[in-house]
């Protein structure tokens, strides 16, 4: 496949319909949050169990949950994950397209081979992106985790997310919205960047592999050929990604859900984690993570796919 056919390969901003990516988008990534809020909750609750807490395992989670709650259990603090998911998702793409164009062209003149400068540009793409979106994200995601663990392992019980809102301004002001915000930055920024710079390396990659991206003139791949690789790189970025950034999000998690009164520093955290479950405790909720990012990933570069290519 020649360079020009690659190139066709790529998600493009500039060929995405506006209003099919804002309208449809929207639809495709709250169906999305719906079918992955469940691995979210249990991905949660395993990274604030404590040495004493009997559910340690995915499994004996779900169990927990669906004994003690049934499945609406599965979904607590949906209601306020949806109503900011849709927001920052659109902002995280619109800033991630946006910003992977000018970063190509910064990287072009150093003449990178073709994977190192995907893995640049998307990566530079994916940390501006993130760092846009946690503004929106961040208080949405401290109170939806609160309420996934609320009576869990001794935290507090709420009774909805506007409890959790009126007691986090009660203690802590508009402040306490923003509370682990540095390391939510530290943690979903190089993981965005990593995500995007392995499926762009990855994907570039797997077309060599496969015998294409030469200076020989070949056909196009087909869509189907096209979506199978693009799926690939998206396993492979969520793995990756996952491996490296989830200490970092077990560390934001335990800061966020802690009350007023059990409040920790960071150094803290990290302290109690090597205490009672020693180097492994960082990499609690590693299995649903990863999860989680292959299919949110693997879905919008398919999702984008779609919303570039099909008609009305």
């Amino acid at each position: 496949m020649a360079a020009s056919s690659l190139g066709q390969t790529e998600i493009n901003w500039d060929k995405l319909d506006k209003s099919k990516f804002y309208v449809v988008g929207a639809g495709i990534f709250t169906g999305l949050t719906v079918g992955l809020y469940p691995v979210s909750v249990i991905k949660t609750r395993l990274q604030v169990a404590t040495r004493d807490t009997v559910e340690k395992s995915a499994s004996s989670v779900i169990r927990g949950i669906l004994k003690t709650d049934g499945v609406p259990g599965l979904y607590r603090g949906f209601g306020t994950v949806i109503t900011g998911a849709v927001p920052a998702r659109i902002i995280f793409l619109t800033a991630l397209e946006t910003t992977k164009v000018t970063a190509f062209k910064m990287v072009e003149p150093f003449n990178f081979s073709e994977p190192t400068q995907a893995a640049l540009a998307n990566g530079i793409g994916g940390m501006t992106a993130s760092l846009c979106s946690q503004a929106v994200f961040v208080p949405i995601d401290l109170i939806s985790q609160r309420l996934m663990v609320q009576g869990y392992s001794g935290h507090e019980k709420y009774n909805g997310g506007l409890d959790v809102a009126r007691k986090i301004i009660r203690t802590d002001g508009i402040r306490g919205f923003y509370r682990g915000f540095g390391l939510s930055v530290m943690t979903y920024s190089p993981s965005s960047a990593v995500w995007w710079a392995s499926y762009g390396s990855s994907q570039r990659i797997i077309w060599r592999l496969l015998g294409q991206g030469t200076d020989r003139e070949e056909a196009a791949p087909s869509k189907s050929t096209i979506m199978l690789v693009q799926a690939t790189g998206g396993i492979i970025a969520g793995a990756t990604a996952s491996c490296i950034t989830t200490p970092l999000d077990t560390i934001k998690t335990r800061l966020q859900v802690m009350g007023h009164e059990r409040r920790s520093s960071a150094r803290q955290v990290v302290i109690n984690l090597i205490k009672d479950d020693g180097w492994t405790g960082f990499y609690k909720g590693l299995g649903p993570r990863f999860f989680s990012m292959s299919a949110w990933g693997t879905t919008m570069i398919l999702a984008y796919e779609y919303l570039s290519c099909s008609k009305w």
